[in-house]
C-alpha cells in the first residue's frame, strides 16, 4: 500500500485531540501570563456552549462548556492545561441612538424592545445594529444617530436562559419544595430564544 497520501481535503483533528475550555472567566478575573490566545468573535457567536473554534493566532480549540454563556469583551476561556483564551468583540457596523432625555431614552428604548432588536443600553444612548429602516425611526421620534463600527454587547437579557456561566458564580437557586396544593399560573415569555439553540454545532 502506497505511503503518499490521497488528494483531496485533509481530515479534520478528532475533537478529542484539541485543547478543551471548560469555564468562562470574567474579564479581569485572570492572570497575564496565563493568556495563550485571543479569539475574536461577532455578538452572534459569543452565546455558544459546545463549538470548534479558531484563536486569531491560528490555532483551532474546543469551547466545551456546562451550559450556553454569553462571552462578553474581555472574558476568558480557560483551557484544561490552565491556560487562558481571551475573548475579543469582533467591530460591526452599529448606530449610536442619543436621547436628550430620560424620558426620551425610555421611549426609544421601548420602540427597540417592541421589535425584539438587540440593543446595548448606555447611561444616556443606546446601540443597534445598523439598520436603515429602524434608523430613520429613530430620527423620526427625535433622536441623535450616529453610525460607527465596533464591538456590540447588547443586553443578555434578550436572550433566553442565563447571560452568564462564569466559574466563580454559585449555582442557581433550587426550586422551592414545600407542598402547595394549589396550581401556580406562570405568566409567558415573548422574548426571542438563545441564538444558537438547536443548531447543529450544538450552541445552545
Amino acid at each position: 500500500m502506497s505511503d503518499v497520501p490521497s488528494e483531496g481535503p485533509a481530515a479534520e483533528p478528532a475533537a478529542g485531540a484539541l485543547p478543551r475550555a471548560r469555564a468562562v472567566l470574567e474579564p479581569g478575573r485572570y492572570a497575564a501570563a496565563a493568556i495563550v490566545g485571543q479569539v475574536t468573535l461577532g455578538e452572534a457567536d459569543r452565546h455558544r456552549r459546545r463549538r470548534r473554534l479558531a484563536t486569531d493566532e491560528g490555532w483551532d480549540f474546543l469551547l466545551d462548556l456546562p451550559q450556553a454563556s454569553w462571552l462578553e469583551e474581555g472574558a476568558g476561556l480557560r483551557l484544561e492545561d490552565g491556560g487562558v483564551i481571551v475573548v475579543r468583540a469582533a467591530p460591526e457596523d452599529l448606530v449610536e441612538i442619543v436621547a436628550s432625555s430620560p424620558r426620551q431614552l425610555a421611549r426609544l428604548a421601548w420602540h427597540l424592545g417592541n421589535r425584539h432588536l438587540p440593543t446595548e443600553i448606555g447611561e444616556d444612548r443606546l446601540v443597534i445594529r445598523d439598520d436603515p429602516v429602524i434608523t430613520a425611526l429613530m430620527v423620526r421620534l427625535g433622536a441623535i444617530v450616529r453610525r460607527r463600527a465596533g464591538g456590540f454587547t447588547p443586553e443578555p437579557g434578550a436572550y433566553a436562559g442565563a447571560p452568564h456561566a462564569h466559574v466563580h458564580e454559585p449555582p442557581a437557586a433550587a426550586p422551592h419544595s414545600h407542598p402547595h396544593p394549589h396550581p401556580h399560573p406562570h405568566p409567558h415569555s415573548h422574548e426571542p430564544g438563545a441564538p444558537g439553540e438547536g443548531e447543529g454545532d450544538d450552541g445552545s
